[in-house]
């Protein structure tokens, strides 16, 4: 197992060097001159000059990618053109808001969705199933924002039962932390819910097939420990699988949320980064998120050893 896991975090560094190469010629791909653009329209040619300097788009490609690279090794992402301030510090402010939300609709998605995918396949054809399979289309075919606008419409205008908007800090209490991620957790869960019903849906319904499972029924085995025991766990690969690669729904999907419903979380500071086009930030936070997913997609793979001892081979 541990030369699985290495052969495995190994594979994750070309992918780290590419993406790392890729975020940092974001500066030389945009359309136009990156410095001319964030100077403005009334900017002098001296003032374009001073901010190419400091974004180092006079200097060799290579040169600078290589210093960028050691920078960032050393939890350097560089500093914010219109801030002032390190972006690494900045990201630090505003972890904690986006961290809650991604964890608490992971766990929320997964708790309420892989239940209904297993209940659904087991009432394959009936009214449960039908009910599911719904919602499973409607909630992959409806935006994040639309959800989130009338959850916050329903519930926290008309009903006045949660807030509209803002983050509190766990530090400042449980109860307080999850009213005013309640809404916003439901808005980003529903499309990871309906992703991750229908994958362990199909998944339980290929191992409820299975000749062992026939087996368990003719010794008199209960319907739970045979969906939850036996079934389950052999069609745990596909809903890990599943669960690993909707991170990037989760990753994408905060970005709109914290919008929404104005959560000062890092999809807020990228979204005003991009608006304001401040590179640094913007690279900063695209390399933090695309080493999460590869991060997540490592354990991910590990997990499948824990699952399938045959993938260890």
């Amino acid at each position: 197992m541990w030369r699985y896991a290495g052969r495995r975090a190994l594979a994750t560094v070309p992918v780290m060097a590419v993406v790392a190469l890729f975020v940092f010629s974001l500066l030389y791909i945009a359309p136009g001159d990156p410095a001319a653009i964030i100077a403005g329209d009334q900017a002098s040619a001296e003032d374009i000059a001073h901010i190419r300097a400091s974004l180092g788009l006079d200097r060799p490609f290579l040169v600078r990618f290589g210093e960028w690279v050691w920078q960032v090794l050393h939890g350097d992402f560089g500093t914010s053109i219109f801030a002032n301030l390190s972006v690494a510090h900045m990201i630090g402010q505003r972890v904690e808001p986006t961290l809650s939300l991604m964890a608490l609709t992971l766990v929320f998605s997964v708790v309420v969705a892989v239940p209904l995918g297993v209940l659904a396949a087991a009432r394959a054809g009936g009214w449960l199933d039908r009910v599911v399979m719904l919602f499973a289309v409607l909630g992959f075919s409806v935006p994040v924002f639309v959800v989130g606008y009338v959850l916050a419409f329903v519930f926290a205008l008309q009903l006045d039962w949660l807030p509209v908007q803002g983050y509190t800090p766990l530090a400042q209490g449980v109860l307080p932390w999850l009213r005013n991620l309640v809404l916003p957790v439901i808005a980003l869960g529903t499309i990871y819910v309906a992703l991750i019903a229908r994958v362990t849906r199909a998944a339980m319904l290929e191992v409820l097939g299975q000749d062992y499972i026939r087996t368990a029924r003719a010794k008199g085995l209960g319907l739970a420990p045979i969906l939850f025991l036996h079934a389950l766990k052999n069609a745990a690969v596909p809903i890990v699988t599943v669960i690993g690669l909707g991170v990037a729904l989760l990753i994408g999907g905060a970005v709109v949320t914290e919008s929404v419903f104005a959560i000062p979380g890092i999809g807020r500071l990228v979204v005003d980064a991009i608006l304001r086009r401040d590179y640094p930030v913007i690279q900063g936070v695209t390399l933090l998120f695309s080493f999460v997913y590869v991060l997540v997609n490592l354990i991910v793979d590990l997990l499948y050893t824990l699952l399938d001892p045959r993938i260890r081979q």
